[in-house]
Order: C-alpha cells, then sequence, then structure tokens
C-alpha cells in the first residue's frame, strides 16, 4: 500500500498562476466520493478552482453511477472543481478535452502509450488506465460550477472493479505496466491539477476546436469495428472519430452515423480496413 498524499508535495508542480486560482485542496485517506463531496461544497468563484483528493472511495462512481472502486493507496481519485464565468456553449464536449488535458499531464510525466476512448475512458495497452466523470453543480446565471473526476490506476495490488462500465475492456491496467517508475502519486496529482487548469481555461475561450487536432491523434476507437449501445437501438459499424462538436462517427453498411449519446460495449483488438 502506498503512503497517504502530502498536500505540500500536491502543490509543489503548480504554476504561479494556477496556484494563485486555487480556493482549497483537500485530502482524505477515505471518502464516499471525490465528486460527491465538491459537488455539496459551495462553487468557487468564477476563474477559480478546488481540488479534493482521497487515497480511497468506498463509493467511487463512473457513468451511469456505474462502480469504480479499487484497493485503498491503489490508484489516484481526483476531482476538480472549476467555475464558469457563462455556461460554455459545448459544455457536453468538456469530458473530450479534459481527457487530452490528462495526457498532457502524463506526457509531461514521460509517461507515454496512452490513449482516449469516446466519451471517458483512458487507455493503454488495450486495457482501462482510468476514468473520467464530468458533472455541473449550479448553473445560477452568473456562472456555472463543473465537477470533473478523474481515476486513474497507479499500483493495482489486486484487480480493480470497474463493473459494467468497461465491458470492452479485457483488463485493467495501471501506470507501473507501462512505466518502469511510474511517477509518485503527489507528482501525479499536481501536474494533473495544473493541466486541468489548462484545460478549463483554454475551453472556456476556445471550446472544442482547441482540443480536437489533439483527441484525434490519442483516439483509441478510430478504425475499430465498435458497437455502441444507445438510448434507442445498437449500432455496430467502424469508428471514424469524433465530430467538430465531439460526436462519436460511426460508418456502417446504411452510411455515417452521429452518435451523440452512448456506450461502446465491444471493440474490436484489431484494426480494419474501411
Amino acid at each position: 500500500m502506498m503512503k497517504n498524499l502530502d498536500v505540500s508535495r500536491v502543490q509543489r508542480p503548480l504554476s504561479e498562476l494556477a496556484n494563485s486560482k486555487l480556493d482549497e485542496l483537500e485530502i482524505f485517506s477515505s471518502i464516499a466520493s471525490t465528486n460527491s463531496y465538491l459537488l455539496a461544497q459551495p462553487g468557487p468563484a468564477a476563474g477559480r478552482y478546488r481540488v479534493a483528493i482521497a487515497d480511497h472511495q468506498t463509493s467511487g462512481r463512473g457513468r451511469h453511477d456505474r462502480r469504480w472502486i479499487s484497493a485503498p493507496g491503489s490508484g489516484l481519485c481526483l476531482s476538480f472543481a472549476y467555475t464558469f464565468s457563462a455556461t460554455p456553449e459545448q459544455l457536453p464536449v468538456l469530458t473530450l478535452a479534459i481527457g487530452v488535458g490528462v495526457i498532457g499531464a502524463l506526457q509531461h510525466l514521460a509517461v507515454d502509450g496512452v490513449s482516449l476512448k469516446w466519451p471517458n475512458d483512458i487507455v493503454a495497452l488495450d486495457g482501462k488506465l482510468g476514468g473520467i466523470l464530468t458533472e455541473v453543480q449550479s448553473d445560477t446565471g452568473d456562472g456555472v460550477t463543473v465537477v470533473t473526476g478523474i481515476g486513474l490506476n497507479v499500483q493495482l495490488g489486486e484487480d480493480i472493479d470497474f463493473g459494467a462500465e468497461s465491458d470492452w475492456a479485457h483488463r485493467a491496467v495501471d501506470l507501473n505496466s507501462i512505466k518502469k517508475k511510474p511517477p509518485v502519486r503527489e507528482l501525479l496529482a499536481g501536474t494533473i491539477i495544473e493541466h486541468l487548469y489548462r484545460t478549463f481555461s483554454r475551453f472556456e475561450n476556445l471550446g472544442f476546436a482547441g482540443f480536437a487536432e489533439a483527441w484525434q491523434r490519442h483516439d483509441w476507437l478510430r478504425d475499430r469495428e465498435i458497437t455502441v449501445d444507445m438510448p434507442d437501438r445498437q449500432l455496430t459499424g467502424v469508428a471514424a472519430g469524433v465530430d467538430d462538436d465531439g460526436a462519436l462517427l460511426v460508418d456502417s453498411k446504411s452510411g455515417r452515423t452521429r452518435v451523440i449519446s452512448g456506450s461502446i460495449v465491444m471493440a474490436g483488438q484489431a484494426e480494419i480496413s474501411r
């Protein structure tokens, strides 16, 4: 089991600007859910943020309230609350931009070989390395506070239980599997916080256009045969990237379909020709 995180060491990687915009950084040895905790707290002022990190979550959540449970000390459970001055036009696609930000943080720490699976999974070695959960706290007319949770497997002492959230993945993967000496969790957490602050600020100014090209480079699904569980049906075809607004594009016998909401229930492991 890894040691509990130290607040001062987590803050060390933050730039002067990011540090000046931080309202509060809290670290818990155990908590039900860092996202749920921040959703229950007052939102920061516009342009500012607060962070909650836990060594262990007892009720960690993925999309659709599915489970995200790991052994204490085996991963990083971090939630980040940021208040936009006005509701961004492309708010539903913010999760994709956040994924690009997480990739940037990992690359800064010399962790390579990581991809993104639409809409919210972090992938390495064709397995699930982590996930992103983005939730809106409030919209009062003076701004909107968004809470995003990042779950990353660092060093799994035992298999993680990510439930039906990852029907597409054959196994969980940790940073220890893809890098001989993974970054210590304080450095990892601080670097992710820095890149999340940059991501939210950039998204507020540019929307998804500021991230679309990077997303395409890290798209794990592209050119794979997939099955998408949509609200009204299942769709099978070949992933063709994402549209300008973050919708998943799927080519099938009936043509190209834009998927705005859905879950990947199957993804072929080998690329196929279209």
